[in-house]
């Protein structure tokens, strides 16, 4: 069946010239390095990953990586749904300065993150670490203090997915669940979840990748200790810096392919009726 005119898209030169930078823009920025990540990783065949991998140091940095990102996405994604609900459903005095204070990490730099926290919980001069460490519980210099650094810097992701999504879907069916007898639990677990999920889905891929890829927050609070604390970033740079360049193309390659996954997954898995 034909379309109507007045529905037809006309594709003129100017539309295919501005889709052909956009395509040319994203290859020389993204594509194109990544694949050289990855051409440099295996120019010596397997060598270069079996490297990493038999090195305990880096297997302990690439755990510890994963195990911060898997709790501040848990953080996140709890955190992100009960506010984009907060932000959404009710009306409150200072809702656009809360709403405004949650873009913060994507616009402040991660150093100074990194030194804000220190600032705030460093065992000798930060205003919470000495109490804390009295209590023997250290933040700075040891996994606490990286998955803060971590949560921070990737905590809008999953509320900048959720939030339009809430708004799109409106709360009629909610107060129709309500009307029928249903609780505050029961109609967030039949009603809103559902209606969400692919935004949250999204908010997660997006909130693991950026935990993954933590650098400067992290390198400020890790302390940076072989076998304790330097995760797979800061492993990329201390291989470049000392002229394995091998080894921090494997580590870098390894990041960016569960990043990459990740959202090719996503992608595939989601009904196109729902993309």
């Amino acid at each position: 069946m034909a379309s109507h005119p007045a529905t037809r898209t006309r594709r003129g030169p100017v539309a295919y010239l501005v889709r052909l930078l956009v395509i040319v823009y994203l290859f020389l920025l993204v594509a194109w390095p990544v694949y050289l990540v990855g051409k440099n990783t295996f120019a010596d065949g397997m060598d270069n990953i079996n490297g990493i991998l038999e090195d305990p140091d880096i297997v302990h940095a690439i755990s510890l990586t994963v195990q911060v990102a898997i709790i501040a996405v848990i953080i996140n994604t709890l955190f992100g749904v009960g506010i984009s609900l907060l932000l959404v459903r009710y009306d409150f005095r200072g809702k656009r300065l809360l709403s405004a204070m949650l873009d913060m990490p994507l616009s402040v730099s991660p150093i100074v993150v990194g030194l804000a926290l220190v600032l705030v919980y460093g065992g000798r001069t930060g205003w919470f670490g000495p109490a804390l460490e009295g209590m023997g519980f250290q933040v700075i210099f040891a996994t606490p203090g990286i998955v803060l650094a971590t949560v921070f810097v990737a905590l809008p992701l999953v509320i900048r997915e959720v939030v339009p999504v809430l708004e799109e879907v409106g709360e009629e069916q909610e107060q129709a669940a309500r009307s029928l007898g249903a609780n505050a639990w029961q109609t967030f677990r039949r009603i809103t979840l559902p209606s969400i999920k692919w935004g949250v889905v999204y908010g997660v891929v997006l909130s693991l990748a950026r935990s993954l890829g933590e650098f400067g927050a992290v390198k400020v609070v890790s302390g940076n200790v072989l076998g304790e604390t330097r995760t797979a970033t800061l492993v990329v740079e201390e291989k470049y810096l000392n002229f394995d360049k091998g080894g921090a193309y494997a580590t870098a390659f390894l990041l960016a392919l569960v990043a990459v996954a990740c959202i090719i997954i996503v992608s595939v898995i989601r009904p196109k009726e729902d993309r």
